[in-house]
């Protein structure tokens, strides 16, 4: 599930390349303050994801959910995702709003994440004030509930494309790296401070009864942070919209007839792109006159596009994406059941029994548990990116990787095999480290990639002129975010089936499993550029 995802590891890419020199045309230099505010996205992204990873659960049972829809909400919001991702990605490189080109569609999405929390968490509420009949007060309590899930999931996947790109677009590459390290420390706070807010018992709290239910008070405090963390993120950093780039090109530039190419120049998380109305020279230099519209629009980014390039990407590529899928359904197939795996596995408790039973309060306690290791996760995840940077000096990127994959594969094992409070709580730091590796090393790879071949084309530009068959770095981008969703795909529609038929031990098994294999294939089959 998307939320479930988004909060358990932390959506942000950090560079850990060492630094290049700068571009003749780059940004000027970013004061710390602003990268912090524009940081504060990933801060209110991951507490509502950890808000929801804790309650949406404990939200479906409540309003009667039939475990015949359970899958459709698992994996109606990843399909989605894998789709249309690339057709968002490609409509905001086109966009030409007043207020840029990523803030549009990153307020968009914000909205849609606040009405998708709205509706799972106070549906049922509402339903139950409006509607006596309870057959129809039933159907429509699951209806709305159901919406707000699969809507939040939504939303929240595809907010992280514009943030990031946002973040490329109006900054240096020095500024990136600092920019992609902030997001990392504060996407682990966010996700730690979503999964205190989560363990504590509001029911029993004075503001808990003022508002009326836990879900009640959880999103008050979800909708305030969402609020103050996405419109101090809006506010951060100046974005030229695409027309002003286009207007302001000078003779000294390109010649009098030379557009600017939204195709070469605006490229969906392109690592080397026009930056905030900044000039590529070398581009300009050449002259080169960019399709008309009609052959923009063919060029444009689809879900047609996605799967040719998923079938003709060089291999390097390709073994990034499958290394990348490897560690996502790893990861995911632990994560998504921990909580049970606690109550029912570690604590004995029983989720089906009589709520006032012993063994369902037993349950609850491991749920809470659960919890705090998922909060031990986001913090240990947080600390270790805030290391990586030193680490990469001494083992390098592939043993970041390596050891990112081992290291999760062992604690899993471990955890399945000797199911213990303290050792499984002490051995989600080994969840932090793998969470941080998948949302910084393959990207690092792929900025590597980019910058050995515009180094490539650097080269041979003295002896030719530049061709224009440069790979599409924004869907390399887009094909390899993908993995996410389908690894959520194959989890959300297999899983289902071995926890109903061997419980929530054989996940743990599995994720261990799984992320042994990732390990060798990342040693064996992946590409390290020096």
């Amino acid at each position: 599930m998307g939320g479930n995802i988004g909060q358990l590891g932390s959506r942000t890419y950090e560079s850990l390349a060492d630094d290049e020199p700068l571009d003749p045309e780059e940004p000027p230099k970013r004061p710390t303050g602003n990268l912090i505010m524009h940081s504060m996205a990933m801060l209110g992204r991951e507490f509502c994801y950890a808000v929801e990873a804790a309650y949406v659960t404990p939200v479906l049972l409540s309003v009667g959910l039939p475990k015949s829809l359970y899958s459709m909400v698992w994996l109606l919001s990843p399909i989605l995702g894998f789709l249309l991702q690339p057709v968002v990605g490609s409509a905001s490189d086109h966009c030409r709003a007043r207020w840029g080109r990523r803030r549009p569609y990153i307020l968009i999405l914000v909205i849609m994440m606040l009405l998708g929390m709205t509706l799972y968490l106070n549906g049922d509420a509402v339903v139950t004030a409006l509607i006596a009949d309870p057959r129809r007060r039933l159907i429509w309590a699951i209806t709305i509930t159901m919406i707000g899930v699969v809507l939040f999931d939504f939303a929240a996947d595809f907010i992280d494309g514009p943030i990031k790109a946002y973040l490329f677009d109006v900054c240096s590459h020095e500024d990136k790296e600092r920019g992609l390290h902030y997001h990392a420390l504060f996407t682990g706070f966010g996700g730690m401070l979503g999964y205190l807010l989560g363990a504590i018992d509001w029911a029993h709290l004075e503001l808990g009864r003022v508002l009326g239910t836990e879900f009640q008070v959880m999103f008050f405090f979800s909708a305030l942070v969402l609020t103050l963390c996405f419109t101090i993120h809006l506010c951060s950093i100046p974005e030229a919209p695409l027309k002003d780039v286009i207007k302001d090109i000078s003779p000294q530039q390109a010649p009098q007839d030379f557009p600017l190419s939204p195709d070469k120049m605006y490229q969906y998380g392109s690592i080397e792109k026009a930056k905030n109305g900044y000039v590529n020279p070398e581009l300009a230099m050449h002259g080169e006159k960019p399709p008309n519209p009609a052959e923009q629009t063919r060029k444009a980014m689809t879900v047609k596009s996605l799967l040719r390039e998923l079938v003709n990407m060089p291999p390097h590529y390709r073994c990034l994406c499958i290394s990348h899928l490897f560690g996502w359904t790893a990861f995911l197939s632990n994560m998504l059941f921990f909580t049970d795996f606690m109550g029912q596995i570690v604590y004995h408790g029983d989720p089906y029994a009589a709520h006032n039973s012993t063994e369902f309060l037993i349950y609850e306690r491991g749920v809470e548990v659960g919890c705090w290791g998922l909060c031990i996760n986001s913090m240990f995840s947080s600390l270790y990116s805030y290391f990586q940077k030193s680490l990469v000096s001494y083992i390098g990127l592939k043993g970041l990787y390596f050891m990112g994959y081992l290291l999760f594969g062992l604690g899993t094992g471990f955890i399945g095999l000797f199911p213990n409070v303290y050792s499984t709580l002490a051995l989600c730091t080994s969840f932090g480290v793998m969470s941080s590796t998948l949302y910084t090393v393959p990207f690092n790879l792929i900025a590597k990639y980019h910058r050995e071949e515009q180094e490539k084309k650097r080269q041979q530009a003295p002896g030719g002129s530049m061709d224009g068959s440069e790979r599409g770095q924004g869907l390399d981008c887009a094909v390899l975010t993908c993995m996410v969703q389908l690894a959520q795909i194959l989890v959300g529609g297999g899983l289902g089936f071995l926890v109903n038929k061997a419980g929530s031990v054989i996940v743990v098994i599995t994720a261990s499993g799984v992320a042994m294999i990732g390990c060798c294939f990342v040693a064996l089959f992946v590409r390290y550029v020096d």
